[in-house]
Parts: structure tokens; sequence; C-alpha cells
């Protein structure tokens, strides 16, 4: 039988790696909350924007929300149609739909090419940081020295988890267990081909998944303090402590199998 993790042991060693490294960890933790958790929300905006064409088709704008509700872009369809006829509505149609798909086409680059290899580098620095003092700079690890490779193997990894996802809600969320070691596996090795990364993450997490399910469940009363604190709490504490967990849970399953 594969034997526990110990989550008190985890979040010892994270919490004594986090307060060495205070302020070093909540800058990171900080880039990757604000880079990735705003960096979608801005280009959904950005869409939904040019969706409503809101300057163009002011007049249709009832609500004087500055956007069109389904009910209001449905007369503005309807007033197109009967000044210009159906052909001027498919125009319309089209053209808005290439703006949109451009403008999610756009993000999704953003995502792929900046936001994810940022990440494994937010991801590395607090690996190194669990051993010793890091230092910020470390982030770049998603750029250097293998910034295209990382792009495919974290490419693989959400269209392996997508797919899952696409086919059965459980099953997916379980792929994402068995996937969750990928950015720091291919971190510590630039040169690992993205299959084997994934592969090796699998095995890694075999007999792991539920332990590291009730490992994040563990964190639920942070959560509930960030929300109270208006998020101040997650800011100077809770992030850059889960990220130094997380660390060390992978740390500890690495260890393991190389047993």
């Amino acid at each position: 039988m594969n034997p526990v993790l110990d989550r008190k042991l985890l979040k010892t060693r994270a919490k004594e790696a986090f307060k060495a490294n205070y302020w070093r960890c909540v800058i990171v933790a900080l880039i990757m909350a604000i880079i990735i958790g705003g960096s979608g929300s801005a280009w959904k905006n950005r869409a939904e924007n040019s969706a409503a064409g809101n300057e163009t088709f002011s007049v249709y704008d009832v609500n004087g929300d500055g956007t069109l509700d389904t009910k209001e872009f449905t007369a503005l369809l309807e007033g197109l149609k009967t000044q210009y006829g159906t052909k001027a509505v498919t125009v319309v149609m089209t053209v808005m739909a290439g703006v949109v798909g451009g403008i999610l086409a756009a993000g999704w680059l953003v995502h792929a090419l900046l936001i994810e290899p940022l990440s494994l580098g937010c991801k590395y620095f607090f690996l190194r940081n669990s051993s010793e003092s890091a230092e910020i700079g470390e982030i770049k690890r998603g750029f250097t020295p293998a910034w295209w490779h990382n792009v495919l193997t974290l490419f693989l990894t959400n269209l392996f988890t997508g797919l899952w996802m696409a086919l059965f809600i459980i099953p997916g969320i379980v792929k994402t267990y068995s996937y969750r070691l990928v950015p720091y596996i291919q971190a510590e090795n630039p040169d690992m081909k993205g299959t084997e990364a994934i592969t090796l993450s699998r095995r890694m997490m075999n007999g792991h998944k539920w332990e590291t399910f009730v490992y994040d469940l563990s964190f639920i009363g942070w959560y509930l303090l960030v929300a109270i604190t208006a998020g101040i709490a997650g800011l100077f504490w809770v992030n850059p402590y889960k990220s130094a967990a997380d660390a060390e849970l992978y740390r500890t399953l690495r260890d393991e199998y190389r047993q």
C-alpha cells in the first residue's frame, strides 16, 4: 500500500520555507494571482464588449448599461433586417463572430505563450524555495532554457484534461489530479518530452489522487478567511502558503517515486 501523505508535515515545511523568504514568496504569489487571474477576465470582458457593440449600436441599449442583452440584441437584428434585409444581418453576424473569435484566439495565444510558462516559473520558484532561499528571478524558468518546449508540454496537458472534461466531468477531475505535477516535472527536466512528463506525473500521482484531493480540501478554512478579509489574507499569507505547500507535495511524491 502506498504511504499516506503527511499533510501536517507538508504544511509545517511549507510554513518554514515561506516565512524564511516571506516577501519574495508574497511577490511571486501576487504575480501569479494578478497575471493568471486577471488575464482571463480581461479577455472575456473585451470579447463581451465587442460582441455587444456598445458604441456603434448604442441606440438599442435600452437599459443604458453600455451593453446589449439578448432582448436588445434581437431588436438590433430585427431593425437591420427591416431596414437593409436579411443579407445585412448575415454580414453583421459574420463580422461580429469573426471579431469575437479573433479576440478569443488572441487571448488563448497570450495564455498559452505567456501565462502558462509564467505559471510554471512561479511554481519552480516555490520548489526551489523549499530547499533554499530562492530569488524572484527563478520565475523566468518558464521561458528559459526551453520556452517553446514548455509551451507544447503545457498545451498537451491542457488539451488532454479538456478532452477528458468534455467526455465526463468526474474522469476529467481525476485526470486533472493525474496531470497536476507536470509543471514541476517540466521545470526540473526541461529536456523531457511533453508526453513523458505527463506520463511521469500520472505514475507519481498513482495512489495519491484522493490524498491530494483531501489535502486541497484542508485549505477550505484558509479560503474562507480570504473571503472574509476581502482577499487581504490571500495576498499576504494564504496564496504563497498554499503555493509553498504544493511544492512540498511535489517534493514528497517525487522522492517517494525515486525510492
